[in-house]
């Protein structure tokens, strides 16, 4: 027997989720796939500890598909980016608010945890979407009318588009034959989240001194005291030295990375690092088949570009499958994909990864040249509010 359905989604991480609401609530007949159990409390075993803030963009698309409404007691808005150089001898501090180009925040940051965990619950209340985890995607089997897909419970699908979500080592994307172009940076990026002695003020801090940027992330408060996530980027040993220590000696390692922006840190989760990378696959699409998310592109955590990005990937996907349900996975519709999506996702990788070693740059020039950039890009109001709208995806 094979089971039909419109669409197929093989991944269950939050853009597979969100995928999965998307094209729910507009009517089509969804499967969606994981082989893992989705965790959605942060102190439990194998907790997702990393927090996404979701720009302007996508948290309107995620408000026109129904979960925003759901996250509104889980966000701490990002009204203000303040980057921070401490290899400076006076400590280089430079402002960029919202308030310059929109009555609204830069984003919204949320725990993925929190996320994923709203993102069931909306999945839940759409009749026409099934979410299994504990199954994955064995193997796939395209033509020009249909997909098939296997289960690993041995059931068979047939659809009519199949989303993969898989992943930066996608299986379906290697199935198809579609090659992706990898970067390394060696660097890790550490993640867990603090409570500080003073108030965040909505400010997410960026912390350059070599080696990748520290950044503290506003979250809601945590047992009544000020909370930030935290993404600490930098060389593999040294990361892998950070983890190893103890709390108490971890403490004081991250007040003094942070330049004690906000006070004395005291770690409030595990810590979880995974390697930096940036790829690019060759194609966004192969017969009856989209490659979304992390199976399309990946960047490195900076300026919140990487599930952003994703969200847009679905947000087009959608729009072409709303105006002509009918032809959803036909190939006109993938090659309208790719084309609006790629060229994107190409600019953002390389934009992403021009940062990345600027920030990483060690010694005296380095020092100098990112003082200089950043006061050159701050002072001259244009192309501060130019680049604001850039990183939002705005313009």
């Amino acid at each position: 027997m094979i089971e039909h359905k419109d669409i197929v989604i093989s991944g269950g991480g939050i853009a597979g989720l969100v995928a999965a609401a998307a094209f729910g609530d507009a009517g089509f007949d969804v499967l969606c796939v994981d082989p893992t159990h989705p965790v959605t409390n942060r102190d439990a075993a194998g907790a997702d500890l990393r927090t996404t803030a979701y720009l302007q963009p996508g948290q309107a698309f995620l408000q026109a598909i129904g979960v925003w409404p759901l996250v509104t007691d889980h966000n701490a808005p990002l009204q203000v980016m303040r980057i921070i150089d401490a290899a400076s001898p006076d400590l280089v501090s430079k402002d960029f608010d919202a308030t310059d180009i929109s009555d609204a925040p830069f984003g919204w940051n949320v725990g993925n945890w929190d996320m994923r965990d709203v993102l069931l619950s909306r999945i839940a209340s759409l009749p026409n979407v099934v979410f299994e985890s504990g199954l994955s995607t064995t193997s796939t089997n395209t033509r020009s009318t249909e997909a098939r897909i296997t289960l690993s419970d041995g059931r068979l699908m047939s659809c009519k588009l199949l989303i993969a979500a898989d992943g930066r080592d996608s299986a379906i994307r290697k199935a198809a034959g579609i090659a992706a172009k990898r970067s390394e940076f060696g660097q890790l990026a550490l993640s867990f989240a603090v409570t500080h002695a003073m108030a965040h003020d909505n400010i997410s801090t960026e912390v350059h001194k070599g080696g990748g940027p520290f950044t503290l992330v506003p979250l809601p408060d945590f047992e009544c005291k000020p909370s930030s996530a935290v993404v600490w980027m930098d060389k593999i040993l040294d990361i892998q030295a950070m983890q190893a220590l103890s709390v108490d000696e971890f403490n004081a390692e991250i007040t003094a990375r942070s330049a004690g922006v906000l006070g004395p840190l005291s770690l409030i989760t595990a810590r979880t690092a995974w390697p930096i990378i940036s790829q690019l696959a060759g194609s966004f699409y192969s017969e009856r088949t989209a490659f979304i998310a992390e199976a399309a592109h990946v960047v490195p955590p900076i300026g919140a570009q990487g599930l952003n990005l994703s969200l847009g990937d679905i947000k087009a996907l959608l729009e072409l499958a709303k105006a002509s349900p009918s032809s959803i996975g036909e190939l006109p519709m993938l090659k309208k994909y790719h084309q609006a999506r790629r060229p994107i996702a190409q600019s953002r990788m390389i934009g992403v990864g021009a940062l990345n070693r600027a920030s990483k740059a060690e010694g005296p020039a380095a020092t100098r040249v990112r003082a200089l950039g950043l006061d050159v890009i701050h002072r001259i109001a244009p192309l501060r509010r130019a680049l604001m709208h850039l990183g939002l995806g705005t313009r």
